[in-house]
């Protein structure tokens, strides 16, 4: 164990009555909004916060801080003399619930034990106070089966299944129809496995139980699905969780009392009204666990008019005080409606975008905040295509539309199954009665999670739609059998394992087999094809268009695309693409071009090299015809050739074994010979770090020139013809200024030799990639021959990790971000502290050399939002991208220009 380095003077404890909806770092989420909706005057149970700080001094030494025993003991004396009752005393016991609650919302991710103080002796007294034995036995259950899965560690499914027997002996299929007498029993069993399974009995001292319950949340915070939820998240590890003492309040209790969850809208459309789901006679977790269908939060109109009418204006004051949806959890005690929890509800990305301009329409938030309230991560979301609803595939069953997008996979029933076959390359559902925490790795793994029970409120619902991962639960028609690896639909047909279905997640429906899919309508949008269709997708586009129209007048980043053909350049232009980043010409010669790359690379001669470069250049020239009139009037950055040698030779096994077989048979093979003499000469064990780049263009004379006169002729036709060209021609891989300013010599004299030519004056910028790290370091060189700089963070990331990306990928990254090694991929998000600083420094080392140096990027972190702020931090001009992503870096743009400090939109 370390050092306990408790901070001296720290208040750990904070009454609910203390704290406020802005101390999420001490309180955690949970905390913070009890807090806030008591200073509110709502009906909020009482009851205590014991902060983050106390979880990382208990993570980092292994014991809690000394002072915590003594601050809880005075907090629970305080709790215990406003309620009139004791902890779990005999005659009125005061029973209380420990709850997680950290910063982030993380669904189900961490754990929680209700009823605490409830022991052989309490549970008489819970019976008499409530007048109703069976709530009691039911209540001490609850706590048994919670406690004995979450803080002694016993397998849940041993109590499931004595639960199973039970109904099964009392012939009856839900837990509310087992009586006190079944209960009793139920408890007594519940108290052997614990014995059994645990070593220890039972803990009856409702101290123990509530110190024991606390340690286990904190413990929580590093279990293996808390931990694999905040890489998925990018939650931060260090930030601990606070743990929540509430008074109970029993939904338990009877038909007059109950307990749901309700949204302030709709969080899978953002639509307003009455949306949630309510159980009678039950506790929080029946909800959440999916295990009892619940019916509409309307419906509750009828059962409790009073409770309904209460909670709709409690809603009000949440949303107009929060300003955003609110996910708020309740319970009706024999018809007192309490307030158990409140936050900033996770949402679909079309939610996410009509909500915000809904909002900015009421007046309660301005445009820059509603940019903050939407990512690019689900803008992209919703430019995945979706299911041709036109498509004559059999519909089997109709479940609630819990996280929208079109699933197509095979059926499996376990999350083993999911993250296995999902590793082999196989696309899966996962399909489940209902899901668990437990579930998550499958989840992650599964492009859909279809579920038999549960609402929107269910734990699938609500962690697919904070992942962006298609979702339809509920839907009852299916009878789901995950020991047999089976489901069976109406009709009778039966999907076993392997099958392949479809889901719906925007409208709940299940199909059979693959569903072919139609571009979404926001695609349509971006691409000026936008037909009217439904009035729920004209809504969306409206409101993406608003938030979109707002970010590029915000935002300082131009964004441009990687595209290296005119088709590419044209879609990029309707994308919102400002130019051309990173045309790579090394994929004009592929195809039928490539032999005379071949020819040229392996010639003998001069001749036999002019007779190369004759035949390429006005293929070259026609090439950039095309792209500067697609572009016209925009800038194209063209990048001379840059292949690994090996992409334009063939392969040396392959011709190696021609000229055996032709040696064997004594058939002519003097060119073959030739060829193989060459590729052996050429031949590379890191093509990457080979002869590419500008190391190729100044060993093979001629080739850079080539391509530097076709650009310079296409831009003078292009200009000749009235049109406006804005070429500009990047040199790769440069590692010193020496380099770049041969390649720039010769790049000068050919422009200057067509200028003449044509009569025309070309104002060609030239520039170079910064991709290697002796070109980072040596940036301020570089930049007195260079007019502009593209970071190319794709070698970068090679060069500076030592990784190569084709083989790591594979190999190794997985286990690196199991491990908590990454936290994301670096060919993904760009690595701030390594790449991250060689672009700072190389950007401010090139602007102080020539001020007026252009700055870009042109790898795909370009496109990646997280990326994209920090190139808007460093004072990078433009990123460039795939065309597809184009509207994501605008966005992201957008949000950088606007993104206010200490701000948390998650």
């Amino acid at each position: 164990m370390s050092e306990n380095k408790e901070p001296h003077g720290v208040k750990f404890v904070y009454d609910f009555t203390e704290g406020n909806k802005d101390l999420k770092d001490l309180l955690g989420g949970k905390g913070a909004n009890l807090a806030e909706m008591t200073n509110l005057g709502l009906p909020v149970p009482p009851g205590f916060t014991i902060t983050t700080e106390a979880c990382k001094v208990y993570l980092e030494s292994g014991e809690e801080p000394a002072a915590l025993r003594d601050e809880v003991s005075a907090h629970l004396d305080a709790l215990e003399s406003r309620m009139g009752k004791k902890l779990g005393q005999p005659d009125n016991p005061l029973l209380v619930s420990v709850r997680s609650g950290a910063k982030f919302s993380m669904p189900g991710m961490m754990d929680t034990v209700l009823n605490i103080g409830l022991s052989d002796k309490s549970v008489q007294g819970l019976a008499k106070q409530a007048g109703d034995d069976r709530f009691a036995w039911d209540s001490y259950r609850r706590l048994i089966q919670m406690f004995g899965k979450t803080v002694l560690g016993v397998d849940g499914d041993l109590f499931e299944e004595a639960l199973e027997a039970a109904k099964g002996a009392k012939k009856v299929t839900v837990d509310t129809d087992l009586e006190a007498a079944d209960l009793k029993k139920l408890v007594t069993t519940f108290k052997k496995i614990v014995k059994k399974e645990a070593g220890r009995d039972f803990p009856q001292d409702p101290r123990e139980q509530m110190d024991l319950a606390i340690k286990a949340v904190f413990d929580s915070w590093n279990g293996d699905r808390a931990k694999l939820y905040r890489r998925q998240e990018r939650i931060p590890g260090d930030l601990g969780t606070a743990v929540n003492i509430c008074s109970m309040v029993f939904g338990n209790l009877g038909p007059d009392s109950g307990t749901g969850v309700a949204f302030t809208r709709d969080p899978a459309s953002g639509h307003q009204g009455v949306y949630g789901d309510y159980l009678q006679n039950a506790q929080g977790e029946d909800v959440v666990a999916g295990i009892r269908n619940t019916v509409p939060l309307a419906e509750l109109e009828s059962i409790d008019k009073k409770s309904y009418d209460q909670l709709m204006q409690i809603m009000e004051t949440l949303e107009n005080h929060y300003k955003d949806l609110c996910d708020i959890e309740f319970t009706i005690e024999r018809g007192q409606l309490w307030m158990l929890q409140t936050r900033v509800g996770k949402r679909t990305a079309g939610a996410a975008f009509r909500i915000a301009t809904q909002l900015v329409d009421q007046g309660l938030i301005d445009e820059t905040e509603a940019l903050q309230r939407v990512t690019g991560a689900q803008l992209a979301q919703l430019m995945f295509p979706r299911f041709d609803e036109q498509a004559k595939v059999a519909q089997v069953a109709r479940g609630i539309a819990a996280s929208p997008g079109a699933a197509v996979g095979k059926a499996v029933f376990d999350s083993y199954t999911a993250v296995k076959w999902s590793r082999s390359g196989e696309k899966v559902i996962l399909v489940r009665r209902e899901t668990n925490p437990d579930d998550l790795d499958g989840m992650i793994a599964a492009e859909g999670i279809l579920t038999s029970r549960g609402g929107k409120t269910s734990h699938a619902a609500v962690v697919a739609r904070g992942m962006g991962k298609t979702c339809v639960c509920g839907a009852e028609e299916l009878e789901v059998d995950t020991k047999r690896r089976r489901m069976t639909v109406p009709g009778g047909h039966v999907v076993e394992e392997g099958d392949l279905i479809s889901i719906d997640g925007s409208s709940g429906k299940v199909y059979l087999g693959e569903v072919p899919v139609v571009p979404s309508p926001v695609v349509e949008y971006f691409e000026g094809r936008m037909h009217a269709g439904a009035h729920d997708a004209d809504e969306l586009v409206e409101a993406v268009h608003r938030i979109m129209a707002f970010a590029d007048r915000k935002r300082r980043l131009r964004v441009r695309a990687n595209a290296d053909n005119a088709e590419d350049a044209l879609r990029a232009r309707r994308f919102g693409a400002q130019g051309i980043g990173l045309c790579r010409t090394e994929h004009m010669f592929l195809g039928d071009r490539r032999e005379l790359v071949e020819r040229l690379i392996l010639a003998d001669t001069e001749d036999e090299r002019q007779e190369s470069l004759k035949a390429l250049l006005p293929l070259q020239k026609q090439d950039f015809v095309e792209l500067f009139s697609a572009m016209d009037g925009l800038p194209v950055t063209v990048r001379l050739l840059d292949p690994p040698l090996h992409e334009f030779l063939p392969d040396i096994t392959e011709l190696s074994v021609r000229v055996a077989l032709a040696e064997s048979r004594q058939e002519p093979h003097e060119n073959e010979l030739r060829l193989l003499q060459a590729v052996h000469r050429l031949h590379e064990q890191n093509p990457m770090l080979g002869l590419r780049g500008v190391r190729l263009g100044l060993v093979i004379p001629g080739l850079f020139t080539m391509q530097v006169r076709a650009i310079a002729e296409a831009a003078a036709e292009r200009k000749n013809a009235k049109g406006d060209p804005r070429a500009e021609i990047m040199i790769p891989l440069v590692g010193t200024v020496q380099e770049l300013e041969i390649v720039r010599e010769e790049a000068d004299q050919v422009i200057a030799e067509v200028e003449a030519a044509t009569g025309t004056e070309l104002k060609l910028a030239i520039g170079t990639m910064i991709e290697l790290p002796r070109a980072a370091l040596t940036a301020g060189q570089i930049a007195e021959a260079a007019e502009f700089f593209s970071f190319g963070t794709n070698d970068l990331t090679q060069t500076v990790w030592g990784f190569s990306r084709d083989d790591v990928e594979a190999s190794f990254f997985t286990a690196y971000l199991e491990k908590g090694i990454f936290g994301v991929s670096p060919f993904e998000t760009i690595d701030r502290d390594g790449v991250g600083s060689l672009v700072k420094l190389a950007a401010e080392a090139g602007r102080r050399t020539r001020p007026d140096l252009k700055l870009g990027v042109c790898g795909e972190h370009g496109g990646d939002p997280e990326s994209v702020h920090f190139f808007h931090e460093v004072g990078l001009d433009y990123v460039s991208c795939s065309p597809f992503r184009i509207p994501v870096a605008r966005l992201e743009a957008g949000r950088a220009a606007t993104n206010s400090e200490g701000s948390d939109h998650r």
